[in-house]
């Protein structure tokens, strides 16, 4: 029998995964990059958050700003990293090298100016909701109700603006895309810009169910890495779908198999999803 008060906890964490997810499917599906520096800048983004929120500003203002320097981190990348290796045709092997080389500057950058210890952002202390035997943290339901409004959000941006529908159409091929008018380097800097929001927002708010850390962000790239593959690389749709399945999957195993191995449960999906199903669950 599913326990509720675990479904519900895996479906906060899922829509945290969700949006990170999306992020890294949109880099892999538009740039052909694995950025395996996604969960550092989700680091990044949850210490932007942590700064502005402790230094007087409410949280909400806080994940607004954090959005911003991590978007403004993501666009350094870009111009330093990720463009001149696009203009030099480098293989995916060295790009993949290049973002962990990335991933390990930011984390240790974030270690050396403020330490490894955990942060905490200054909010107000919340009853959770009682409902029987189910416990809703107010913080928790929060954050499924953003992870709410950023997909709908992200869905009228891809389908419904001119930016939405040429991302789309430089995912589906590129050159075609490039003779048929469109501003292919636009489209990227577009692409980071609504990468770095949802990747800043799902650090922001993994704070407000946890704890702020310099690691935080590497030991969730692997769930979304599963998340990606279980729904279709480079379908954001699927990665949704993807991360919610992982998230809930992950807190139900909590029973059998105690929480220090959940990301086990993450990596066995992503491992019977490639034997199986390469695809994914949905096209990509």
């Amino acid at each position: 029998m599913l326990d509720p008060q675990l479904l519900f906890n895996g479906i906060a964490i899922g829509s945290i995964l969700a949006l990170a997810a999306i992020g890294l499917t949109l880099t892999y599906g538009i740039l052909n990059l694995s950025n395996f520096a996604h969960g550092d800048f989700m680091t990044l983004g949850a210490y932007f958050t942590w700064l502005a929120n402790t230094a007087g500003l409410n949280i909400w203002l806080s994940m607004i700003l954090g959005a911003i320097g991590t978007i403004v981190a993501m666009l350094i990348s870009e111009y330093l990293l990720w463009k001149p290796m696009r203009d030099r045709r480098a293989s995916d092997t060295t790009l993949i090298i290049i973002s962990i080389g990335l991933a390990l500057f930011i984390r240790n950058g974030i270690l050396l100016r403020y330490g490894g210890g955990n942060k905490l952002y200054n909010l107000p202390v919340v009853p959770a909701l009682q409902f029987g035997d189910l416990r809703i943290a107010y913080y928790r339901l929060i954050v499924i109700g953003l992870a709410i409004a950023a997909i709908v959000a992200l869905h009228l941006i891809l389908q419904n603006t001119k930016i939405g529908k040429a991302m789309r159409a430089v995912a589906d091929n590129i050159d075609l895309a490039r003779v048929s008018g469109i501003n292919v380097e636009q489209v990227v800097l577009w692409t980071w810009v609504i990468t770095g929001t949802l990747t800043a927002f799902a650090g922001g708010m993994y704070g407000l169910i946890a704890v702020v850390r310099p690691n935080m962000g590497w030991f969730l790239i692997l769930p979304m890495f599963a998340s990606v593959i279980l729904g279709g690389i480079g379908n954001p749709y699927g990665a949704i779908a993807g991360a919610f399945i992982i998230g809930i999957a992950q807190e139900l195993s909590v029973p059998l198999l105690g929480s220090e191995y959940k990301l086990g449960v993450a990596l066995a999906i992503m491992v019977v999803i490639l034997l199986v199903r390469p695809q994914g669950l949905f096209k990509g």
